[in-house]
């Protein structure tokens, strides 16, 4: 139930109806709340007040006319403006991205805000009353007319906030989607993320298991998007035996494929089988949560597009460099042994779930591995990629992790003397040696 929840959270998350229609209920709500009070006698102070002066039924429906239709309009365009952002977006530095935009809470809470306000206005118009109009559901009252004063007020509010709104949003828009912006949000999540994952401080090399066993198996096919481990290990421990993951989040599974290994007891029924399969979520796409390879490969992805032969923009593989250097060293100070909060209840003495890990060699794969092809055809690129992994072998004290970037420094090059020759390949052979004599004394 819990993973299922996670996923409709997260199809909601990154979603464009989920605030327009939450502040739209809201400001139906608001309105009728409102209107009630001033067709109650509860806003007659505002009578009291100088500089408030009482508006008139035809001016009031002119107001919220004019306000309802403009906010409308707005809406539209704001949406029209999105979708083209988002376009731009996921067509220039990969369809990986459209996540991360359908994601932001300005975009969201912009077009939510517009539509609110249209609500609201419309609500309120629909009982502004002529001295010549006999009230339908109020036959009883004398009062020639009807304007609430206090809702056209709030109306009047709302509209001085979709102003503001508008002119964050012009200005949201274009700052959103300028490339230093976008690998700083995806470096950064990847940075919090990776303290979350891996919270303790650098414990030697991971222990790599060939997961075995009796293998419970897939019956879809999908992208692994969400894991539901609290419960998993709730059943390792009801049943006592113990699970082995065989997929992490993000791998792709079709039917029969192994999801998770019994390892000591191949008695255990197939109902635990079938709760064990409720715990993985299967969908057609990936997405960032419970997945560092997914904004890994986000970056790879806008590095290798800008190393392209049609782009040919090395400044940005370079800032993309320049992210992946700073996981990377995140990465070398941690423990990369799998740890999730709560996953061993303080009443069993071991944890019988063993989650699959992967140790730093496959992490620095991952992300200047995948790279690398690409940033051996740029001179310029390749001497920053020689400057990053020296920066993050600067920080990390294990002696082993220190011989994976020296080896991924020694492959860049090799690559080098494939893609390059003549000055630039002597400018970055100069580059390299400068790289290995730092990294020899740095071990």
């Amino acid at each position: 139930m819990i993973a299922k929840l996670s996923r409709i959270w997260q199809t909601v998350n990154a979603s464009y109806w989920f605030y327009p229609a939450l502040f739209s209920v809201g400001a139906l709500l608001l309105a009728l709340f409102t209107i009630t009070l001033d067709r109650g006698g509860y806003t007659a102070w505002m009578n009291d007040i100088d500089w408030l002066q009482s508006a008139r039924p035809s001016g009031a429906s002119n107001m919220l006319s004019v306000i309802a239709g403009s906010t409308i309009g707005v809406a539209a365009t704001v949406f029209s403006i999105t979708i083209a952002a988002v376009a731009y977006a996921s067509g220039n530095y990969g369809p990986r991205l459209l996540t991360n935009f359908m994601e932001n809470r300005g975009n969201q809470l912009s077009l939510a805000t517009f539509i609110a306000t249209f609500v609201y206005a419309i609500t309120v118009l629909r009982v502004v009353r002529k001295p010549d109009e006999a009230p339908v559901f109020f036959q009883h009252s004398t009062t020639p007319g009807f304007v609430p004063q206090l809702s056209l007020l709030l109306a009047f509010a709302f509209m001085g906030l979709s102003v503001m709104v508008l002119v964050y949003f012009l200005n949201h828009i274009p700052s959103s989607i300028r490339i230093n912006t976008v690998l700083e949000q995806i470096g950064q999540r990847l940075l919090r993320d990776i303290g979350t994952t891996f919270p303790d401080p650098d414990r030697g090399a991971v222990v790599l298991d060939e997961p075995g066993g009796r293998a419970v198996r897939a019956d879809g096919v999908g992208y692994v998007q969400h894991i539901d481990f609290d419960r998993l290990r709730r059943i390792a421990n009801t049943v006592g035996g113990r699970l082995q993951l065989g997929v992490r989040t993000g791998d792709f599974l079709h039917d029969g494929l192994p999801l998770a290994y019994w390892q000591d007891d191949d008695s255990i029924d197939d109902l635990r089988d079938k709760e064990i399969r409720e715990c993985f979520v299967l969908a057609g796409l990936r997405t960032p949560a419970q997945d560092l390879h997914f904004l890994i490969d986000e970056l790879v992805e806008i590095g290798l597009r800008a190393l392209s032969p049609g782009i040919n923009d090395p400044f940005t593989a370079i800032s993309a460099l320049h992210w992946l250097g700073a996981a990377t060293a995140e990465l070398g100070r941690r423990d990369l042994s799998r740890k999730v909060d709560n996953l061993v209840d303080k009443d069993i003495e071991e944890d019988r779930l063993q989650l699959l890990d992967d140790d730093f060699r496959h992490f620095v794969q991952r992300g200047l591995g995948s790279m690398r092809s690409a940033v051996a055809t740029s001179p310029n690129a390749a001497l920053v990629a020689f400057s990053v992994i020296h920066g993050a072998a600067e920080v990390i004290d294990d002696a082993s992790r220190h011989h994976t970037l020296m080896q991924e420094g020694e492959q860049l090059i090799e690559q080098a003397r494939i893609a390059l020759d003549g000055p630039d390949l002597a400018m970055v052979e100069a580059r390299y040696q400068s790289f290995h004599d730092k990294m020899v004394q740095i071990a």
